[in-house]
């Protein structure tokens, strides 16, 4: 055999070798597209064992243990391929990562600033130079790295705040403004680049030279309204209210200026100490405000938060139910709502729909869940508010202590409308437990237990307790005077019942018919069936009450 035939031989066999690193290498290269990294880190394995020195295959390992934050492996995998490879920008970029990640950020700077040496098509990476000498503490280099992108990119908001930040923690004020004119004079017009070095120059001391920057602003450019707001509260802290009340009123005046940005300054004027000067000119914004923006919600919001604070509940209520119907996602609103109505006594129904939709909006939050589950309560949706209740109870995992209190008192109401009347007598336990002079629960727990004929000294304690607390409230001497009907003590009960008549200016029916058992047991029949007629048809009276009426005779 020849010894060009054994060469020929080994050329063969290295054309195998290379032939099973390049299938290897494309079936790392799949996996690792999958993100199936452990099985593109075997084949890229499998692949180096038959060609250790290829930069390519060294690479790849390097980006897999990169991602898989094994830095320090990485890097002896990326170094082989930039030694193979030194020219490579994919490499270098890879290891400039790497150094980045071992937290060497010069390092990583000198591969950077060798590339973009290397050639002009690498200018790009000057951004990442500069974040490179900023979290290295080399704030002149960083600053040399901006100036330099700036002539890459031009002047650019995000460069000339980053090149202001550096001044300022150099405690260079003059050049941190000259950056900010410099951004003013590329963009003129633009209110927001005048607003950030007002900012810069009201943090440090200079309100003057702040306001002369928006009055030559609005000199050229004159429907500027936020910076009209600028200027006034810059007023307003040098204590030039005449002036700044003229800049407020002539920037609420244009429609231009966001709702929202009016309906916060709204707010933060309605926190203030409340005089006749702070009412006349929050009145002349108001009329700004639904003149020029009367559809807004936040506007809506804020009007009604002023209505809210004057103790005008219905008219807040208007405002708040305007807002909701343009934007139903505002918390603080639906709960102003569903408040205002349950305070005012509105319509159970109308609630309800309100309260769906705070649960609808914001299933998280427990506050909306018990307001469900009272509005359906008292509509009497028994079943339904009970399991809102409970998912308020489950919601609220016991970190509002008063919530958890009030839901266990509704639940209580509840059970013993689904005839559960041990459900409800421990729901009532757990409220007094923790509030042992809780109204709503004394109240129903001792009606509820005379009721049941139950435990009536304790009902009478507990009613007993209202009526010394509270000797005017009708209901509380309602209850008690029934308590003590229970116990057959007529003369007391006689006495409770009639103050509860003499408080109630529009006694139910159930209270009539409680007066008229009692007269009839004091042997009183004939005004017994009298106030038994007066209260037929009225409200919550017993199955009974015709019965009497029709037989003039007790039946219990």
């Amino acid at each position: 055999m020849t010894a060009q035939e054994k060469l020929s031989k080994k050329e063969r066999k290295q054309k195998i070798e290379e032939t099973k690193t390049t299938r290897l290498f494309i079936e790392g290269q799949k996996f690792l597209m999958l993100e199936d990294y452990d099985k593109a880190y075997f084949y890229f394995q499998k692949a180096k064992e038959l060609s250790p020195d290829e930069p390519a295959i060294n690479f790849k390992i390097a980006e897999i243990l990169l991602k898989a934050n094994q830095v320090d492996s990485a890097l002896d995998y990326g170094m082989q391929a930039v030694e193979a490879e030194p020219d490579n920008k994919y490499y270098n970029l890879m290891m400039a990562e790497v150094f980045s990640k071992q937290n060497e950020p010069l390092k990583a700077a000198e591969i950077i600033e060798s590339l973009m040496e290397s050639s002009g098509e690498n200018q790009n990476y000057i951004l990442e130079l500069a974040s490179l000498y900023l979290s290295s503490g080399e704030l002149d280099k960083a600053l040399d790295a901006l100036d330099r992108a700036e002539e890459y990119y031009g002047v650019v908001e995000q460069l000339v705040v980053q090149k202001q930040r550096i001044y300022l923690r150099k405690n260079n004020l003059p050049k941190a403004i000259e950056e900010g004119e410099k951004l003013i004079s590329a963009n003129p017009g633009n209110s927001n680049y005048v607003l950030a070095l007002v900012e810069i120059l009201f943090n440090n001391g200079r309100t003057k030279d702040a306001i002369a920057i928006i009055e030559s602003s609005l000199e050229t450019f004159p429907n500027q309204p936020d910076l009209e707001m600028g200027a006034y509260a810059l007023y307003k802290d040098l204590g030039e209210f005449q002036i700044a009340e003229g800049l407020i009123l002539e920037a609420f005046a244009n429609p231009d200026l966001d709702g929202m940005v009016k309906a916060q300054s709204f707010s933060d004027i309605l926190q203030e100490i409340k005089t006749e000067k702070r009412e006349q000119l929050l009145d002349q914004l108001e009329t700004r405000m639904l003149e020029n923006n009367p559809n807004d919600p936040n506007v809506l919001t804020v009007i009604g938060d002023r209505r809210l604070f004057n103790d005008k509940k219905e008219s807040a209520l208007e405002f708040y139910k305007k807002s909701a119907a343009i934007s139903p996602n505002n918390a603080q609103v639906l709960q102003g709502i569903i408040t205002i109505m349950f305070e005012t006594g509105g319509d159970f129904e109308e609630i309800e729909k309100y309260t769906i939709t705070a649960v609808d909006e914001f299933p998280e939050r427990p506050e909306f869940w018990y307001f469900d589950g009272t509005a359906k309560s008292a509509l009497k949706k028994w079943e339904e508010g009970a399991e809102s209740l409970n998912q308020s109870l489950k919601l609220n995992k016991s970190k509002n202590k008063q919530l958890d209190l009030l839901i266990y008192g509704q639940l209580g109401d509840i059970f013993h409308s689904l005839g559960k009347k041990e459900e409800a007598y421990e729901s009532y336990e757990k409220v007094l437990k923790e509030r042992p002079n809780d109204e709503h629960v004394l109240n129903n727990y001792a009606y509820f237990l005379s009721l049941s004929k139950k435990d009536l000294d304790k009902a009478k304690s507990m009613s007993e307790k209202l009526v010394k607390i509270f000797p005017e409230n009708a209901t509380y001497l309602d209850t008690h005077a029934w308590v003590l009907f229970q116990l057959q003590d007529y003369e007391n009960a006689k006495f409770y019942m009639e103050k509860a008549l003499q408080y109630e200016s529009s006694p139910s029916g159930i209270m009539l018919e409680h007066y008229g058992d009692i007269l009839y047991h004091l042997g009183n029949r004939n005004e017994a069936i009298s106030f038994w007629k007066k209260a037929e048809g009225g409200e919550e009276t017993t199955d009974l009450l015709i019965k009497k009426i029709k037989d003039q005779r007790y039946y219990d």
